[in-house]
C-alpha cells in the first residue's frame, strides 16, 4: 500500500494543528480569561458558540451538516482556520470584542443580548462628563 501524497499528509498535519489550537483557546484559555476578566461569556461551550456562529455567519447547528461529535471537529478546513483566527482575535482584543460577538450570536438565535454596560462611574473621563453636566 502506498503512502498518501505529501500534500494530503501536509493537509492532515495543518488540520491537526488548527484543531489543537482551537481546543487550547476555546476549551481552556478564553474561558479562563472570561472568568478572570468578567467577559460576557466564560464557559467553554458558550465561547465555542460565539466562535463557531461568528466564523460561520449564523447559528452553527444550522450551517454545519448534522453529524456526531463536536461542531468544531466537523468544520471544513477554511472555516476551521477562520474559527481559530477569530478565537485569537478574541484573545487579543478581550471583553469588548467578546461582548459584540456574543450579542451577534444571540441575535442570530433570536435571543436578547445579556451584555449590559455598567453605568458610568469613576474612571477615565468621569470628571469631564460631570463638568459638562452630562
Amino acid at each position: 500500500m502506498e503512502d498518501p501524497p505529501q500534500d494530503a499528509q501536509e493537509d492532515v498535519r495543518d488540520r491537526d494543528r488548527l484543531l489543537a489550537r482551537y481546543r487550547e483557546l476555546v476549551l481552556r484559555e478564553l474561558p479562563r480569561r472570561g472568568r478572570d476578566e468578567g467577559w460576557a461569556v466564560s464557559v467553554d461551550h458558550c465561547v465555542g458558540r460565539v466562535v463557531l456562529d461568528n466564523a460561520l455567519g449564523g447559528p452553527w447547528r444550522e450551517v454545519l451538516p448534522p453529524g456526531r461529535g463536536p461542531g468544531y471537529a466537523r468544520l471544513p478546513p477554511p472555516a476551521l482556520a477562520r474559527a481559530v483566527e477569530l478565537a485569537e482575535q478574541m484573545e487579543a482584543e478581550g471583553a469588548d470584542l467578546v461582548a459584540e460577538l456574543d450579542a451577534r450570536s444571540l441575535a442570530w438565535r433570536g435571543k436578547p443580548s445579556k451584555h449590559r454596560r455598567p453605568p458610568p462611574g469613576p474612571g477615565p473621563g468621569a470628571a469631564a462628563r460631570t463638568s459638562r453636566g452630562s
